[in-house]
């Protein structure tokens, strides 16, 4: 389909062809095309891609576009096949006027790179306007005295067609007193001269009418006619004459309306009406009537309308002398206009790149323009240059082309845009120019990373925080703009591939909000940081991080713990204290610790209540508990103490413990457990009866396993028919009777054994250790819990002792050993 309408459209190019050439100018190619005028509409003229040397379809990719000079496009390019067709009817004579060659100048710009051809078309004629006469119906007054081969210069006829086209010769009706003669012009159409041939007689032919036919040089010939009517006057004898013949004179183009131009004089030797001479601009172009008029009476020629050198250079104007008498001499006045330098510089911008990526390369085209001077005779060389100081410069590319390039990097973050303003400037004189602004937006690239506000965060969180709570926020800036600078939060693991962080710490991706995820225990961990990636959403994306250290506060969670004296919860804590004690004396000292801490780790100590409140006293600081005065012997023997232990947190949390103080003689005597009658009356704790049932149990399982063990080894004795008596494990100076080894006997021991005991102040129990072998345990039938002397006297147990053992014993020591 492509193909044939292309055919089709090349048919109805009648009478135009198609040249194509390149010719190398600065260094640049021009394409040259030519078509006919009056073509329809969606012609085709060429294939631009082919005479580029692209593929087809790249014109499309690189967004080919043409650039016209003026405002007006005559040409439409196809992208995707490169083909140029007509936009409209093309009307050289619309488009040029009288210059010929017809020459359309239009560019081809392309994008990535941004590149540009020039090229143009040239229109030519065709025969398609007819020579047209403006005075249809001339009139001539010709005197009947006139002589032979007088010349009556006649208007010329305006044809709009150029060349061969235009107007070619004129034709005269046949008629016995004219021929016509076809004179030229320096500067406009020719036009026709009629000569007279035969003489006239008023009386016997007192008018004569005369068609004249103007032809053009087209195929076929167009022609236009006019209808002359001479009138025949009486005789006149002198007929006008100028002084000059040709009157030549030069005018600057920017003269004002009213200037004089020339002035030309005739003179007529007769007398009376018919030596009075009258001027006027007779047979003259429509163009020289519209910019010249003449004083009929004076014969001064001056300006009636605006002189264009660019357009029109010279002027040839027919001056006609007419006399009262009727009869006319013609003069010709050849003005010459003078250029000045009255036209600045014209500056074309054919493309510009915008908005430009601010990664741009050095020497990258931002902008395509030309540069017109109309007065380039006397204008002198232009220049351009940019009026401000920025990262571009002007390079010529070939004959009054430019390029804007870049010349040195850009940065949108500091400056986001550019109004370039072009200063074109011609010699003079006077020097003129002409500024164009260019506006130059900087497209943004990914080349600045987020940026935290603080080189490192600390926040806070007070413990027994509720989960998901605010704790802080962290906050970066990315200088860029749109997706380069949406800004996304995470947490990254740490280099020790614990990942305990992220149970502790959520971070809102879009906005870089944290949240404690768990309850913070100050006691548990005081502080603990990570680190925190903000990472822009450009391509490739930029990123950088900052460490945060989150601080846990404290809070006063924790009641103080009292260290000494112990409570174990079954048996008080007692202490001595000699009734020689003066005032003053140290009795002891309660020990405590807080798990908080600062302030709320801050102890103090109070007596809350007392056996006596006047006999001791405890200080508020260190826990010390001091005599207060001297014990008397009206004191009783054991005093109670509660003690109160306070911390300073808000609101402050305190624990109790109470305190014995046994008022004795002396050391040596022995210590006594006094039993408080309220601890008979409390429940045993259920954890200690478990771990009773539990350390029962292991001791059962351990003495089956003891027993068959022994019951294997005795098998094996007797099998061997060996001896085996307890006694011989035994030193002599210790004798167990049979009994006890075998189980059965009384309990007690036949003979005394040594024993060391130990007392310790305060402890509640006795140690004691033998001097001799390491001596088996064996059940004894009777658990007393007691150890008794040979004086009956007794000594408390150590509970935990008699229950690591399974049973308690009951042994009689001797007075000596005491």
């Amino acid at each position: 389909m492509a193909g044939a309408r292309r055919k089709h459209l090349r048919s109805r190019q009648v009478g135009s062809f198609l040249l194509f050439w390149c010719v190398s100018v600065g260094g640049a190619a021009t394409i040259r095309y030519s078509v006919a005028e009056e073509m329809e509409s969606g012609s085709f003229v060429a294939n631009v891609a082919k005479d580029l040397g692209l593929e087809v379809g790249r014109l499309a990719a690189r967004g080919a576009r043409l650039v016209s000079e003026g405002n007006k496009s005559h040409f439409r390019l196809h992208r995707k096949t490169g083909d140029l067709f007509v936009k409209e009817k093309l009307d050289r004579e619309a488009l040029c006027g009288k210059a010929d060659p017809c020459v359309l100048h239009f560019e081809i710009v392309l994008a990535e790179p941004l590149q540009s051809f020039r090229a143009e078309v040239r229109v030519f004629d065709i025969n398609d306007n007819a020579p047209v006469f403006l005075n249809k119906e001339p009139l001539l007054k010709i005197p009947e005295s006139t002589p032979l081969g007088s010349r009556f210069p006649l208007q010329s006829a305006q044809d709009l067609d150029v060349g061969l086209n235009g107007l070619q010769n004129y034709t005269l009706s046949s008629n016995a007193y004219f021929h016509l003669h076809t004179r030229f012009r320096s500067h406009g159409p020719k036009y026709a001269e009629l000569v007279l041939d035969k003489p006239l007689d008023r009386e016997e032919h007192p008018e004569v009418n005369l068609t004249i036919t103007a032809v053009d040089g087209g195929s076929p010939p167009k022609s236009g006619t006019a209808y002359i009517r001479v009138v025949v006057l009486d005789v006149n004898d002198h007929v006008p004459q100028f002084s000059r013949l040709v009157y030549r004179t030069q005018i600057p183009e920017n003269s004002a309306n009213g200037s004089l131009v020339a002035v030309v004089t005739a003179t007529d030797l007769d007398e009376g009406t018919n030596k009075q001479i009258t001027y006027s601009l007779a047979q003259n172009p429509e163009a020289i009537l519209q910019t010249f008029h003449i004083d009929s009476q004076s014969g001064e020629i001056r300006l009636r309308g605006p002189l264009d050198f660019e357009a029109i250079e010279t002027y040839d104007v027919d001056i006609q002398a007419t006399d009262g008498g009727g009869l006319s001499a013609h003069s010709k006045v050849l003005v010459e206009v003078v250029d000045v330098n009255d036209n600045p510089p014209e500056v074309m911008v054919s493309s510009v790149s915008s908005p430009l990526p601010e990664d741009s390369p050095l020497q990258t085209v931002v902008a395509l323009f030309t540069i017109r001077d109309r007065d380039i005779r006397v204008g002198g060389k232009v220049s351009c240059f940019l009026r401000e100081d920025f990262p571009f410069i002007v390079k010529p590319t070939f004959r009054n082309s430019y390029s804007l390039v870049t010349d040195r990097s850009l940065d949108r973050e500091d400056v986001s845009g550019y109004n370039i303003t072009l200063v074109a400037m011609d010699t003079g004189p006077p020097s003129l120019s002409t500024e164009t602004v260019i506006e130059v937006l900087l497209s943004d690239i990914n080349d600045n990373p987020p940026v935290f506000q603080e080189d490192s965060y600390i926040l806070t969180v007070r413990e027994n925080n509720s989960p998901a709570v605010f704790i802080g926020k962290v906050c970066a800036k990315d200088l860029d703009l749109g997706e380069n600078a949406q800004v996304t939060y995470s947490l990254l693991p740490p280099k020790s591939g614990d990942l305990s962080v992220f149970a502790y710490i959520s971070i809102n991706s879009d906005n870089g909000k944290l949240y404690a995820l768990r309850i913070m225990d100050y006691e548990a961990i005081q502080d603990f940081q990570f680190v925190v990636k903000a990472t822009d959403g450009g391509f490739p994306s930029l990123s950088s991080q900052v460490t945060v250290r989150v601080v846990v506060l404290d809070d006063n969670d924790n009641r103080p713990m009292i260290l000494y004296p112990l409570q174990n919860g079954t048996l008080p804590c007692n202490d001595l204290v000699p009734r020689s004690a003066e005032v003053g004396y140290l009795v002891t000292k309660v020990v405590a610790v807080d798990g908080d801490s600062g302030q709320n780790s801050w102890l103090s100590y109070h007596l809350l209540k007392a056996t006596d409140l006047g006999l001791f006293s405890i200080q508020g600081q260190n826990g010390e508990i001091r005599t207060l005065r001297k014990i008397s012997e009206r004191d009783p023997m054991m005093h109670k103490l509660i003690i109160l232990v306070q911390d300073h947190g808000q609101p402050a949390l305190s624990t109790t413990t109470s305190l014995n103080i046994l008022l004795v003689e002396g050391f040596s005597e022995p210590y006594l457990q006094f039993h408080d009658p309220a601890q008979h009356s409390r429940q045993v704790n259920p954890i200690t009866k478990y771990l009773v049932i539990s350390l029962a149990v292991l001791c059962f399982v351990f003495l089956l396993f003891v027993t068959v063990i022994s019951i294997i080894h005795m098998y094996q004795k007797i099998k061997h028919k060996d001896n085996f008596t307890v006694q011989e494990h035994f030193y002599d100076d210790c004798h167990f009777p049979n009994n006890l080894v075998q189980g059965g006997g009384t309990g007690s021991l036949s003979q005394p054994c040594p024993y060391d005991m130990c007392s310790a102040t305060g402890t509640g129990n006795s140690e004691f250790r033998f001097l001799k072998r390491f001596m088996p345990n064996f059940p004894f039938p009777h658990a007393t819990g007691e150890v008794k002397t040979e004086n009956g006297s007794s000594l408390p147990q150590d509970s935990n002792r008699n229950r690591s053992q399974g049973s308690e014993g009951h042994v009689q020591i001797p007075n000596d050993y005491m």
